[in-house]
């Protein structure tokens, strides 16, 4: 991965930092744009390409191992590695991923953006999940 072209983080937004930088990195790797056996930047190169403190691209790059996505080697750096498929989700999961969906529509319509436009973006993705 070059140094963080695809990743932005919006020091503004409610959004902790390290959430951003999991949540970017996750779909680039859902996405397949990243894929087992690259290379990501250092902990310290990606902290500098966005300007956040190194802690929080390493809490990052950590939740990103624990889900299964990374390998982290000391002075070797974070490599992406392949993942084995999860298991069913919980009921819990289910109902956070519910949570968090309206969540991110009502955010989205508070901002002035029309049903039809979420509608037609969640469209979107669904459909490119199906590929």
């Amino acid at each position: 991965m070059a140094a963080a072209p695809l990743i932005r983080v919006d020091l503004a937004s409610g959004v902790p930092a390290y959430r951003q930088i999991v949540d970017a990195l996750r779909a680039l790797l859902v996405a397949g744009e990243l894929r087992p056996g690259d290379p990501l930047p250092t902990v310290r190169q990606l902290a500098l390409d966005l300007a956040v403190h190194f802690n929080t691209v390493a809490e990052a790059y950590r939740i990103l191992a624990e889900e299964g996505w990374l390998d982290l080697k000391r002075r070797r750096g974070a490599v992406v590695i392949q993942r084995t498929a999860p298991g069913r989700p919980d009921s819990a999961t289910l109902a956070g991923f519910s949570r968090r969906l309206r969540e991110l529509v009502a955010e989205m319509q508070a901002a002035g953006v029309s049903v039809a436009k979420i509608s037609r973006e969640l469209q979107a993705v669904a459909e490119g999940l199906e590929k």
